[in-house]
C-alpha cells in the first residue's frame, strides 16, 4: 500500500498541470481571436441606427454595437475606394505605396488597369496567414483585377467577388461585363447585382463553418451602398429610404447572419467582428454623413470618417464610446497584436489601437497627426481637435471629372469640438496652432510627398507589361 501513498498528492500535481495547461490553451486562444472585418462601400456617418439614422433600420449592426464599442472619430485614409482599400490592406497612407491615384489620372483603379498592390508591401492578410489564420476575400477588392493583383496574390486563400466598382462596366471604354470571380476565374458575366450580398453572406457563412476549428480571418467588402443601388426581392421597396435604404437594410441582414453563425458554433467570444466603411456616402440616394459636412470625394469630415463598431466579448467592454482619432490603417498592426503576427519591416503609418479597444482608461489615440489626402493632394490636417484646410492653388473639386480644376482656395482652421460643418476660420486667433500645422505640412511633404513632389518614404505599386480583359473562360 505505500507505493500508493504519494498518490493523492501526484493527482492533485496532475490536476494543477492539467489545469493550467487548459488555461494557457484557452488564454492562448483568447489572444489569437478570430476576426471577421466588415468593409462597406460609400456607407455613411449617419446611415446606421446606432449613429443616428432614423430612416434605415439596421438592428443587427446597432446590437454589434451595444455589445462592443462605438468610435465617433475613425477615419478612412482617403475619400475614394482604391486608396482607403490600399491603406486598411496595408496599414499605410495610400501616397505611400503608391496607390493614391491612377496613371491615367483616375481617382481609382479601372478594369484592366496594369497597375495595382505590389507584392513588396505586407499585407494584413499576408500577416494573418503567416501567424497561422485561413484567410478569405468575399466582395469587392479593387487593388488591381490582374492576376498578379487579385487578392490570392496577397495574402488570401479564398476569394469570391467583384474586382472593381459595380458601375464599371463601360462598354465605350473598353470595360467587360461586370465579373463574378471566384480564386482567378470568372464565374458569371455580368454578375447579378441583385443577388451578390446574398452570395457573399452564403460564402462567408460557409468559409466560417469550413474553418471553426481553427483561427481564421474573414474580410467581407460589401459591394453596396455604392452605386448603382440593388437589393434582392427580399429586400427590395421594403425599406423608409428607398433603395438605398433597401441595400443597407440587406447588409444589416447579412450582418445578423453572421453573427447568429458565430453564436450557433459557439464562437461568439473568440471573434472578433469589425464593421466600418472605406469612406463616406456621396449624399444622393437617400445616403447621410450627418451631423458632419462634405460626402465622398471630398476631405470634409464627411468624406473620411466614417461609422466603425467593433466587439470581442471579454476584451472590449460591452456599450462603449470612444472619441479618440483612429483610423483603418491602425488594424493591420492592431490585429498583429491579437493574432501574435509579425509586423512589417518597412515602414507603416497605422498604430496599436488595442488599449483603446480595450477601454483602457488612460488611453489615448496614438496618432499625433491625421494628414488628408485628395488625390495627390495633402489638403488637409488633424492634430486634436484642430483641422486646417490648406490654401491651394487649385483643387479637384469635383471628384469623379479628374481633368477639371477650380482656381483655388483659401485656407483656414477649424475647431472641430465646435465646428462640425467647418464653417469658423479662427486662424487669426490661434497662431501658435498655424505655426504647428505648417511644420506638420512640411513633414508631410518631405515623407509621403505633395502634388508632383515625391516624398522620400513613398514606395512604388506594381505595374504590369500589358493587362488583360476579365471575361468569362471560353
Amino acid at each position: 500500500m505505500d507505493r500508493f501513498k504519494f498518490l493523492p498528492l501526484a493527482l492533485l500535481l496532475f490536476s494543477l498541470v492539467f489545469e493550467r495547461t487548459v488555461y494557457a490553451q484557452d488564454l492562448s486562444a483568447e489572444q489569437r481571436c478570430s476576426v471577421v472585418l466588415i468593409f462597406c462601400d460609400d456607407l455613411g456617418y449617419g446611415d446606421l441606427g446606432c449613429y443616428g439614422s432614423t430612416v434605415n433600420r439596421t438592428p443587427n449592426i446597432d446590437r454589434l454595437a451595444a455589445e462592443g464599442q462605438r468610435y465617433t472619430d475613425f477615419y478612412s485614409s482617403s475619400p475614394v475606394c482604391t486608396p482607403s482599400r490600399a491603406s486598411l490592406m496595408t496599414g499605410c497612407y495610400p501616397r505611400r505605396v503608391g496607390l493614391h491615384e491612377d496613371a491615367t489620372g483616375h481617382w481609382v483603379l479601372i478594369p484592366r488597369s496594369r497597375r495595382g498592390l505590389s507584392p513588396e508591401e505586407t499585407t494584413l492578410p499576408e500577416m494573418m496567414k503567416a501567424a497561422g489564420y485561413a484567410t478569405a476575400c468575399i466582395g469587392k477588392w479593387h487593388l488591381g483585377d490582374q492576376v498578379q493583383h487579385l487578392p490570392v496574390a496577397h495574402g488570401f486563400d479564398k476569394y469570391f467577388g467583384i474586382p472593381y466598382s459595380n458601375d464599371m462596366q463601360q462598354a465605350g471604354r473598353g470595360d467587360p461585363p461586370l465579373p463574378l470571380v471566384e480564386q482567378v476565374t470568372v464565374i458569371e458575366a455580368p454578375a447579378d447585382q441583385s443577388q451578390l450580398t446574398q452570395q457573399y453572406t452564403r460564402e462567408a457563412v460557409e468559409f466560417i463553418e469550413d474553418h471553426q476549428q481553427e483561427p481564421f480571418f474573414l474580410y467581407l467588402p460589401h459591394t453596396f451602398p455604392h452605386l448603382p443601388l440593388h437589393a434582392s426581392e427580399r429586400f427590395l421597396g421594403k425599406s423608409r429610404n428607398g433603395r438605398y435604404g433597401d441595400s443597407v437594410e440587406e447588409i444589416d441582414w447579412s450582418t445578423g447572419e453572421i453573427l447568429d453563425c458565430l453564436a450557433r458554433l459557439g464562437l461568439k467570444d473568440k471573434t472578433m467582428v469589425i464593421f466600418t466603411s472605406d469612406n463616406g456616402s456621396n449624399g444622393r440616394n437617400g445616403g447621410s454623413n450627418a451631423p458632419l459636412a462634405g460626402s465622398k470625394g471630398s476631405t470634409m469630415e464627411g468624406g473620411m470618417r466614417v461609422p466603425m463598431v467593433v466587439r470581442l466579448p471579454g476584451i472590449i467592454p460591452a456599450g462603449t464610446v470612444c472619441s479618440e482619432l483612429a483610423t483603418t490603417m491602425d488594424l493591420l498592426p492592431t490585429l498583429a497584436g491579437f493574432a501574435k503576427g509579425k509586423l512589417p519591416t518597412h515602414e507603416i503609418d497605422g498604430r496599436d489601437i488595442s488599449s483603446l479597444l480595450r477601454g483602457e482608461s488612460e488611453a489615448r489615440s496614438p496618432h499625433e497627426v491625421l494628414y488628408y489626402y485628395r488625390r495627390r493632394q495633402l489638403q488637409a490636417i488633424r492634430w486634436g481637435n484642430w483641422k486646417w484646410h490648406l490654401p491651394l492653388a487649385s483643387t479637384f473639386p469635383r471628384w469623379n471629372d479628374a481633368t477639371f480644376k477650380s482656381k483655388g482656395r483659401a485656407g483656414k482652421l477649424i475647431d472641430l469640438e465646435t465646428d462640425l460643418k467647418e464653417q469658423v476660420d479662427v486662424s487669426s486667433s490661434h497662431p501658435q496652432v498655424m505655426e504647428k500645422m505648417r511644420a506638420f505640412a512640411k513633414a508631410a511633404t518631405k515623407d509621403l510627398g505633395n502634388e508632383a513632389e515625391v516624398g522620400s518614404g513613398q514606395r512604388k505599386s506594381l505595374t504590369l507589361d500589358h493587362s488583360v480583359p476579365m471575361i468569362l473562360p471560353r
